[in-house]
């Protein structure tokens, strides 16, 4: 069989299922004794070790079946969990990763992991070099049959199918550890099945099946009059099902409840315990509602893996759409006919509905960005020392994949930024009056048009008064420009090149190493980074994003003959100004706007726009800002908002200055997009 086929979808689902090892491992580390975490950490592990071996890839599947071994000992409560028990899997799933972003990449997944094996080996056989390892043997048989326990209810349910001739069955079913589709199988098991008789109960639930999240095997409570060997040949009709175990249920002895797990030091006691039914529901009933409930989530999980690079081809030719749209009102416009104004009209909102959809599609939760911080604080703590909260807020919200496949480096640097020179010391914090345990609070939420990602930190904040002399030992301001600086102005210094007030620089981070670069990225993007500080209390980082890159609002505006376009999310107002109303500050053409001195910064002489000779008595000015800065872009006149296309200069233009791209208007011509950030200073 050619595996090929398969491959998108093993990259995907191991990304998956390790990026929910990872976030299991970091919750088993705060509950040690929680057996229902270990238990879906093995799931995963499991499900990954059979795609793995499935598709050839055996480095992959040996480690994970070693590093299962150690799973099942601590889920069997032969091995207690300890931090650096878990380290040791980190690192395994470190390689994992590794070996997965290999295949990724089209290599042939072969990794070195002998040491990591050895160490899972050591840890399962007892012989791990760590003190706090200890093995707690098990005080039951560990030959002991599972048995399945029943409510009052389904007791009650499987006792009336006894009455009225149909034998009640617990069949365990075991899927081939090669089975891709799992969710599929148990389907075609469950469609064999209603033919032959009445699901009463699954194990686990229908929505986890549906989801697949189980080990390739499942057990059904089943009621029928068909004889055992019927049954069991129905189901082993079923592709990729390896095993079928059935065998009666003795519905003479009294239920057993369901109970919680508990330490296995202590002594469990079970009772029977013996309820009153008021009414049995009829097995009829009972298969009605559970279809129902099936019919029901199915409806509600109805998706499918879409490759983004489809998505973006279907983005291409919408983005083309677009500009044939605009050409069809011009032509409208310019033929003034009333049957086609109103075609062009409802094509439009037709579209626009169309882009609504399509924005949507290419949105993601940041989440899948922020999911990879938890591991990666844990880690930074540990080797600095230091003893670390990160809280994530928001992690639902959404931003388009363009933005998210971006943003991820400029927020791990952030984060380890906050982490190395925010934060102090345990015992410093602790003579300071705060908690030795720092926290980092990482947060998105959604505001008009556009996200903003928060990284907070209640460290040691920034020392103005050291930024400023740095800044002018630098050269960076002068002694006058100091003076009149904002808090926020200062902190924002530090976003300069090359800038930084540590002390001692790591190789973690510094303050200020590499922020430039942070910067440019956000800006590139289409967003702004701020900056808030109390020295002693902590730092806020601020990054504001456009919800998406490809199609955007903008103002068209002319300059003598040339048009030009400047996105509506940098544009405050627009104001006509007369010639009189320009002052001169500093050597730099200013107004005074509400209160306020604006620099004006004139187009003609940015973008060097040939002269016509003509002298403008009222200048049209577009307002914008940056942060807290704003600054008046004059041009010539406006000529309207409109939806346009975000096209690349491609590789050749790719650093022409205060230019983020191009558009192509709906007259055919093309319009340049200023990038504001590029032009206030």
């Amino acid at each position: 069989m050619d595996m090929n086929q398969y491959l998108d979808m093993f990259i995907e689902e191991s990304k998956e299922h390790l990026q929910a090892i990872n976030e299991q491992l970091l919750l088993l580390e705060k509950n040690p004794t929680d057996v229902s975490i270990v238990n879906e950490i093995f799931r995963s592990a499991h499900t990954l070790k059979g795609m793995s071996a499935t598709m050839g890839y055996e480095d992959l599947a040996q480690l994970t079946h070693q590093m299962e071994n150690v799973l099942d000992s601590i889920r069997n409560n032969k091995l207690a969990v300890t931090t650096e028990i878990l380290d040791v899997v980190f690192q395994s799933i470190d390689d994992l990763e590794a070996m997965v972003t290999s295949i990724a990449e089209g290599g042939d997944g072969k990794r070195d992991v002998s040491e990591v094996v050895s160490k899972l080996e050591s840890i399962e056989n007892g012989t791990f070099g760590i003190e706090e390892v200890a093995a707690t043997v098990m005080e039951a048989d560990s030959e002991e049959k599972v048995v399945q326990t029943y409510d009052g209810y389904e007791y009650a349910v499987l006792q009336q199918s006894k009455e009225q001739g149909f034998e009640p069955y617990e069949i365990t079913v075991t899927l081939r550890e090669d089975c891709l589709l799992r969710g599929v199988r148990v389907f075609m098991v469950f469609e064999a099945l209603e033919q032959l008789g009445e699901v009463i109960r699954t194990t686990p639930s229908v929505e986890l099946l549906e989801e697949e999240k189980f080990d390739f095997e499942f057990s059904i409570t089943f009621v029928s009059n068909v004889a055992m060997e019927e049954i069991q040949n129905r189901i082993l009709k079923v592709s990729e099902v390896d095993h079928v175990h059935i065998e009666a249920i003795n519905v003479d002895e009294p239920p057993r409840e369901q109970e919680e797990t508990k330490p296995v030091q202590q002594e469990q006691v079970t009772q029977p315990v013996v309820q009153e039914v008021a009414e049995v529901t009829p097995v009829k009933d009972v298969k009605q509602e559970t279809n129902t409930k099936n019919k029901a989530n199915q409806a509600a999980n109805k998706t499918i893996r879409v490759n983004i690079e489809r998505l973006d081809i279907l983005m291409n030719l919408f983005e083309e759409l677009v500009i044939d749209r605009g050409r069809l009102e011009q032509i409208s416009k310019e033929l003034n006919d009333v049957e086609l104004q109103e075609t062009v009209e409802r094509m439009a909102r037709i579209s626009g509905d169309l882009q609504s959809i399509i924005l949507n599609m290419r949105m993601v939760p940041v989440e899948t960005v922020f999911n990879r911080f938890p591991r990666m604080v844990r880690q930074l703590a540990r080797d600095l020392g230091k003893q670390v909260d990160l809280e994530i807020i928001g992690a639902d919200t959404e931003l388009d994949r363009t933005v998210i496949d971006e943003i991820g480096d400029p927020l791990v640097h952030l984060i380890r930024n906050a982490l190395d020179h925010g934060l102090e010391m345990p015992d410093v914090r602790k003579e300071k009056g705060k908690s030795e345990i720092g926290t980092i609070k990482l947060k998105a939420y959604h505001s008009g048009n556009h996200v903003f990602i928060e990284i907070q930190d209640d460290g040691a904040g920034i020392n103005r008064d050291k930024v400023l002399q740095k800044a002018i030992s630098r050269g960076v301001v002068t002694e006058q420009q100091a003076v009149t600086m904002t808090d926020r102005q200062v902190f924002e210094l530090i976003l300069s090149s090359g800038f930084s007030t540590a002390d001692k620089l790591s190789d973690i981070s510094g303050r200020g190493v590499g922020l430039d670069v942070v910067k440019n990225t956000i800006e590139s993007l289409g967003g702004s980074l701020t900056i808030d500080s109390v020295e002693g209390a902590g730092s806020t980082f601020a990054i504001q994003l456009p919800l998406t890159l490809s199609i955007i609002s903008a103002l068209l505006v002319e300059i003598k003959k040339e048009k030009y376009a400047i996105p509506l999310s940098s544009i405050i107002e627009t104001a006509i100004v007369h010639q009189s109303d320009i002052l001169s500050a500093h050597g730099q053409k200013v107004i005074d706007f509400r209160g306020n001195v604006v620099p004006l910064i004139f187009l003609k002489d940015i973008f060097e726009v040939p002269e016509d000779g003509v002298k403008e008595e009222y200048h049209s000015v577009v307002l914008v800002r940056k942060g807290d800065k704003t600054a008046g872009l004059v041009v010539n006149s406006f000529i309207g908002q409109q939806e346009i296309v975000l096209k690349s200069l491609g590789s050749y233009l790719d650093s022409v200055f205060a230019i983020s791209g191009a558009t192509i208007l709906g007259d055919g011509q093309v319009a340049l997009i200023i990038d504001c950030n590029a032009l206030i200073k």
